[in-house]
């Protein structure tokens, strides 16, 4: 198990934003969450981060947008020229009347897709390094401009890249289906997916035929009943092994897989690894000192 800390950010109530800047920074803190949104520029240096369920590889120069109370966490050698950046601002900016405005709305969504991580391309990483350094030395009224134009030109950045799998922010495929019906039957699920669900019990909660209950879910949510179903499951299995020291075998049943056969396969199909290979993962990510 791993245990995920809450951070208190050093964000005052009336900071726009909080930004730090460590030379031959030290990647000792463990996983943790905090309410703030956060931008991590962590550069020369390589290693693997954790972000959500996400477990990748960094090299050289990486650049995320972390939502709020998602967990993340960066874990590489420090060397002389080892340097991150971190920002952080709070998570009601994005409901803000500023916000609101049009000429925001690129934000506003960028802001919303980060509550399961986003990567940006390397040539926008390249290009927002030195803009990130320029903020770091800068003072006064203008490091408020520049602030959003740093977020304007993240927003509107092509190659944008969500980190966390769909499975473990559901919020965002309920929130995108645009239909009160199916938003009502998504929160069904995530509420019983330890419990047996079948395709009638939901069509008759709205009124509708089997055919057309699956024609309208997919249409909605870009996915099958049973797809859709899958994915908080094992969505809810991920933060499991994270976080609790259940077993495989408790955790299958627990998320409303009848046999462990069926779960390691569904597990493997989502994730490409198996359920014990992505605690080992996590294991030796958040207990490994360089």
């Amino acid at each position: 198990m791993s245990t995920i800390i809450r951070e208190t950010t050093p964000l005052q109530e009336d900071d726009l934003f909080a930004l730090f800047r460590h030379s031959q920074a030290k990647f000792d803190y463990p996983l943790h969450i905090h309410s703030e949104y956060e931008i991590n520029m962590v550069c020369n240096t390589s290693g693997k981060r954790i972000i959500g369920d996400s477990i990748e590889p960094f090299a050289d120069l990486d650049i995320i947008l972390v939502g709020p109370n998602l967990p993340h966490l960066w874990k590489a050698p420090t060397f002389n020229e080892t340097t991150v950046i971190t920002i952080y601002f709070e998570d009601t900016i994005v409901s803000s009347p500023l916000f609101m405005k049009k000429m925001f709305t690129p934000i506003r969504e960028m802001l919303l897709r980060s509550s399961r991580g986003l990567d940006f391309s390397p040539e926008t990483k390249y290009r927002i390094k030195d803009r990130l350094f320029q903020l770091s030395q800068s003072h006064g009224f203008n490091t408020g401009l520049d602030f959003f134009s740093l977020l304007y030109e993240l927003a509107t950045s092509p190659g944008q890249r969500s980190l966390a799998s769909p499975s473990y922010d559901v919020n965002t495929i309920r929130d995108e289906s645009k239909s009160g019906r199916i938003a009502a039957i998504c929160r069904y699920i995530e509420e019983n997916y330890h419990q047996d669900i079948s395709l009638k019990s939901l069509a008759d909660q709205i009124k509708l035929s089997e055919s057309a209950f699956s024609h309208l879910f997919k249409k909605r949510t870009s996915r099958s009943f049973v797809e859709y179903l899958n994915e908080v499951r094992i969505g809810q299995a991920t933060k499991m092994l994270l976080e609790t020291t259940l077993t495989i075998s408790e955790i299958s049943y627990r998320c409303g897989f009848n046999n462990l056969s069926n779960f390691n396969k569904m597990f493997r199909k989502l994730k490409k690894q198996t359920p014990s290979e992505y605690r080992k993962s996590l294991s030796q990510i958040t207990t490994r000192n360089y």
